[in-house]
């Protein structure tokens, strides 16, 4: 007489509170409305920060460009602020000489605790065989 195995069914687990998920069709990613609710709420959430953030650059970038086109290379940092610019939002830092190095994009400036100074765009590096009419020397 042949044995009788039974295979062990592994049911999928809810993406947001881990839960196994017993009933439904087997592809379901969520044990129920609410776990679907909360799980799409926070993905929202962290795209409404991206936004804002991105928003905030483009406005930081915005008023150094136009700071820039008046050739004004130093400010306050409370006319900065209104004008409308957010110091906490920046793209990268660096320590050079006691001072902090700040970068919106490619325009960046010196900042101190009263006034952002040196405001210039950054001058990036040719890559390495590229010559002045755009063509590239090949190295054999």
């Amino acid at each position: 007489m042949a044995k009788t195995y039974r295979i062990k069914e592994e049911h999928p687990r809810c993406l947001e509170c881990g839960d196994e998920i017993v009933y439904g069709r087997s592809d379901k990613k969520f044990c129920g409305v609410s776990c679907r609710a909360r799980y799409h709420n926070r993905e929202a959430g962290s795209s409404k920060s991206r936004m804002r953030i991105l928003s905030i650059l483009d406005r930081n970038y915005s008023i150094l460009e136009g700071l820039l086109s008046l050739e004004i290379t130093s400010i306050g940092n409370a006319e900065l602020g209104a004008l409308g610019f957010n110091h906490e939002v920046i793209t990268s830092s660096a320590k050079i000489r006691g001072h902090t190095e700040v970068s919106c994009f490619d325009i960046r400036y010196f900042r101190s605790e009263t006034k952002i100074f040196n405001i210039h765009r950054a001058v990036s590096a040719p890559l390495a065989g590229w010559q002045p009419d755009g063509s590239m020397n090949k190295r054999h």
